[in-house]
């Protein structure tokens, strides 16, 4: 089993414009709603990829029937934490150009009862599981440590935990040395303190994290792709897409794709490969963090792997 915490569920809005002009009214083309959030996305593609998954996040009223619904038929197994206050709305908003312009809402602020409600289950889910994911940002209430905790109580159990998230967050996170951390070369630039711009610079990156104690830190890059480093080397993966509709909630795939590797005792050549495929069938998708396995086998024999130390 693998667990997921993605305590900041949200509902997703994809919006279609011909441009977006600051200002001015635009009209949608298309709008497409689905249920949300990092650790959502995560939990729904390990699941199309046939491993077993729990996720562990916040339900709201309005919402409850929608998410537990759509869960179920993905082959999830959600234990929703219910509040009374709406979970947030994440937009994206694409223009014709195919360039994505993301808000993300906050989420509602939780009282001691109901943090400590979804760190019950979390911990719970960790003495069921082989792999603990803990994926994006967590609703207000909650320190900005809680991540470097929920790592080392992981870590304590003998479990792997893997993180993906950013801020303050991550900063904390590090130090409790998960097995895997996933930034995006916004998030490690601002971890590092100075910018990450090419791939020698993610290679220097990841070499830091390894040195640090992470035993595989994974560095993506947008279209370069993504580096990752572990006792055997530091690899680079990437794959070139004739189409992409939709690149919103990739390295979520990717990271599901990275776990389900690590699940079935992949390398990481392989493991690396699986998430850059996991990716790219996200990109060239419609749908916002959810790949269907089809997809992701065509992609694999496209995705090129090599070792770069």
């Amino acid at each position: 089993m693998i667990t997921v915490i993605g305590f900041n569920t949200a509902i997703d809005r994809l919006i279609r414009l011909d441009s977006l002009r600051p200002g001015e009214v635009s009209r949608a083309l298309d709008e497409q709603v689905y249920p949300g959030g990092k650790g959502l996305h995560v939990a729904q593609t390990i699941a199309a990829l046939g491993e077993r998954v729990q996720l562990i996040g916040l339900i709201d009223p309005a919402h409850r029937n929608m998410i537990g619904r759509l869960m179920c038929e993905r082959g999830v197994l959600f234990h929703g934490i219910e509040v009374t206050d709406n979970l947030r709305t994440c937009i994206a908003l694409q223009d014709a150009s195919g360039q994505i312009t993301e808000i993300l809402g906050q989420g509602p602020l939780l009282d001691n009862t109901q943090q400590e409600a979804l760190l019950r289950a979390f911990r719970r889910g960790v003495d069921d599981s082989d792999l603990v994911v803990l994926s994006g940002s967590l609703p207000r209430g909650f320190s900005p440590t809680t991540y470097a905790e929920l790592a080392a109580h992981v870590r304590d159990a003998g479990k792997r935990c893997l993180v993906d998230a950013g801020g303050e967050l991550l900063q904390h996170a590090v130090q409790a040395q998960p097995f895997l951390v996933k930034p995006n070369r916004d998030e490690i630039t601002e971890l590092l303190g100075h910018p990450i711009g090419d791939l020698a610079a993610a290679v220097d990156a990841v070499r830091e994290l390894h040195a640090h104690g992470i035993a595989m830190p994974v560095v993506t890059m947008g279209a370069l792709g993504a580096v990752a480093a572990d006792a055997s080397g530091v690899w680079h993966a990437s794959i070139e897409l004739a189409q992409v509709r939709n690149t919103v909630g990739s390295g979520d795939c990717l990271l599901a794709g990275m776990t389900v590797g690590m699940a079935q005792s992949m390398n990481l050549e392989e493991t690396l490969r699986l998430g850059v495929a996991c990716g790219a069938a996200n990109a060239q998708g419609q749908e916002t963090g959810f790949v269907e396995r089809r997809a992701v086998e065509a992609l694999l024999s496209q995705v090129r792997v090599h070792r770069l130390a």
